[in-house]
């Protein structure tokens, strides 16, 4: 039984085990006395961690909200610019259709002013020939001198009488 006791004066541990209550109660107070000193340190300096906290998220907040605002202002910019856009591209591709359409009827033109003159060729080819086939019957046949009528002479005296 000394070993026992030259134990736990060796082993303070061991001896405060032995007391529950005491323990206990040290515990308690140095919880107390840690809560106390936290409350004394909030109001002394007047900043406590939530509101710093609450502060941060309510800053993030308004920076998310902004960056949203700009975001929505670009996204309603562009979709302004794509309609602008859209519009230009259905005007160029109606003046597209307007020249087509112009092209067409231009080109229609051509054929058919080509196909007049194709014509107005063959037309004056054809008089040609007939003209050359002309000139070569009369060329074929014996010239006949035509007489010109003889004219009167009429003297200046019988005018006279006739005026009169």
């Amino acid at each position: 039984m000394i070993d026992l006791a030259q134990d736990t004066r060796s082993n303070p541990f061991q001896r405060l085990g032995a007391q529950p209550i005491a323990l206990t109660a040290v515990a308690l107070l140095l919880l107390i006395a840690g809560v106390t000193s936290i409350a004394i340190w909030r109001a002394y300096t007047g900043a406590a961690p939530e509101t710093g906290r609450v502060v941060a998220s309510r800053q993030l907040q308004a920076r998310t909200a902004q960056a949203s605002e700009q975001l929505v202002e670009k996204t309603k910019g562009l979709e302004a610019t794509q309609q602008e856009s859209i519009d230009q591209l259905q005007v160029v591709q109606d003046q597209l259709q307007t020249m087509k359409r112009l092209m067409a009827a231009q080109q229609a033109d051509t054929k058919r002013l080509s196909e007049q003159v194709t014509m107005l060729n063959e037309s004056i080819d054809s008089l040609r020939q007939s003209f050359a086939s002309a000139r070569a019957t009369e060329a074929e046949t014996p010239s006949v001198t035509h007489r010109k009528p003889a004219q009167r002479r009429v003297h200046a005296s019988t005018r006279k009488r006739s005026r009169g």
